[in-house]
């Protein structure tokens, strides 16, 4: 029996001193952490989720041959997951509101893991933040705020509602997340975002749509190697729901890239 694949899952980083935190103890240390679901999400495709810390000198002294390089060799492929605004510095904007400074920090280790996983010929997947990350890392650019700066949108974000608030996505014809759901031209997902993408990334094919405003729901790169992401959250979708989009397919075919990477 072949061993099971190690899929490595970013960080969300909190560190010190974070907007409405003032709390003594573990909160005075910098924490690498992840959302229980998104683990759970890649165990139920009998894959192990792997969480991938920040590294560099500090973090392994007398190490230097450890960093995330190191992981992408280590490991089957890589799924970026949700958390704070990407930082308009990153795609060479600055913040239209103090709210949105994002995190810069995220950034910058994300984009190397990108880099370190594309280089080891594994796949990447992102969700939400993580699609988002990905057209900034290849060039694109995002909106700050939808509200704001797409007048015409509806809401992709409502507060108190999180994974139960949704809107419905379209399928761009011929592309390959369209292959995954012959037959499906439409669908409902949840959607927890006030950032999207603005211009998206040269390299990148958009797959999926929100038909009420057109903007951006899934991309996927036109490069040799396998690297895509949806907005919304398919870690949140509700086996029960059936007017909800399962996204059983799109977990699989991830998990067969990193089958076939591992080859």
């Amino acid at each position: 029996m072949h061993p099971p694949l190690l899929i490595g899952l970013s960080a969300r980083i909190y560190t010190p001193g974070s907007a409405g935190v003032d709390l003594p103890g573990v909160w005075t240390k910098t924490l690498h952490y992840l959302e229980q679901s998104v683990a759970r999400w890649v165990l139920s495709g009998g894959a192990l989720a792997v969480m991938v810390p920040v590294v560099d000198a500090a973090a392994a002294p007398g190490h230097g041959e450890i960093d995330l390089h190191a992981y992408a060799r280590a490991l089957d492929g890589l799924v970026l997951q949700g958390g704070n605004d990407v930082a308009p510095e990153s795609y060479g904007e600055a913040p239209l509101h103090a709210d949105w400074e994002g995190d810069r920090m995220r950034d910058l280790y994300e984009i190397e893991l990108i880099r370190a996983f594309v280089a080891a010929g594994k796949p990447v997947f992102g969700i939400c933040r993580g699609l988002q990350l990905l057209n900034v890392a290849y060039g694109g650019t995002l909106l700050q705020d939808i509200h704001t700066q797409h007048s015409q949108a509806v809401a992709h974000r409502e507060l108190g509602k999180y994974e139960h608030h949704h809107h419905r996505v379209e399928f761009v014809p011929g592309t390959h997340l369209a292959t995954l759901f012959p037959g499906v031209a439409q669908a409902t997902t949840n959607s927890i975002h006030h950032q999207g993408i603005k211009d998206l990334a040269s390299d990148f094919v958009a797959e999926a749509r929100c038909p009420e405003d057109g903007l951006i729901e899934a991309v996927r790169w036109r490069g040799p190697s396998y690297v895509a992401g949806v907005q919304w959250h398919p870690e949140f979708h509700d086996p029960e729901d059936p007017h909800t989009l399962d996204d059983t397919p799109i977990l699989r075919d991830f998990l067969a890239a990193a089958h076939r990477a591992r080859a």
